[in-house]
């Protein structure tokens, strides 16, 4: 088992309670983001920063069992097909049951933007976000290392 994150976009308060978490699990955490990032970690995968070179590499590197960390609902929908647990950096829990309802909101919404509309941006980050996606991974983790 290990953990990846898609660390793109992922704030670095999460990147550093996976660190920890894993840690305290004994598992690998390997990053992958784009040149264009600073990330010290000990398996880091670099990639150029095409679209979707990030989110390719992190479904090569995933298998059946690993926890990965993504805000890419997409991505997220094409791991939880290989068996992979995934959460957001909000500490939402990516569902199989649900991630379909969340593709066609997400189609919906990209439908409106097109049109002329205008949609609310993600909320400011907060403590309680942090709080929020370490007791989410600590229940994902506790849950699979048993």
């Amino acid at each position: 088992m290990k953990l990846i994150v898609d660390a793109d976009a992922c704030p670095k308060s999460v990147l550093q309670i996976c660190m920890k978490l894993a840690r305290d699990y004994s598992i690998p955490v390997w990053t992958v983001a784009s040149f264009n990032h600073n990330i010290v970690s000990e398996h880091h995968v670099v990639v150029g920063n095409s679209s979707q070179e990030a989110d390719i590499r992190v479904m090569n590197l995933a298998q059946a069992g690993d926890v990965a960390v993504t805000q890419d609902w997409g991505l997220a929908a094409m791991l939880l097909g290989k068996g992979v647990h995934c959460l957001s950096p909000a500490g939402r829990e990516f569902d199989p049951a649900k991630i379909e309802f969340l593709l066609e909101e997400r189609e919906a919404k990209a439908k409106f933007r097109r049109g002329g509309g205008r949609t609310k941006g993600p909320k400011k980050r907060v403590t309680e976000d942090d709080q929020k996606f370490e007791a989410c991974l600590q229940n994902i983790l506790t849950l699979i290392s048993v």
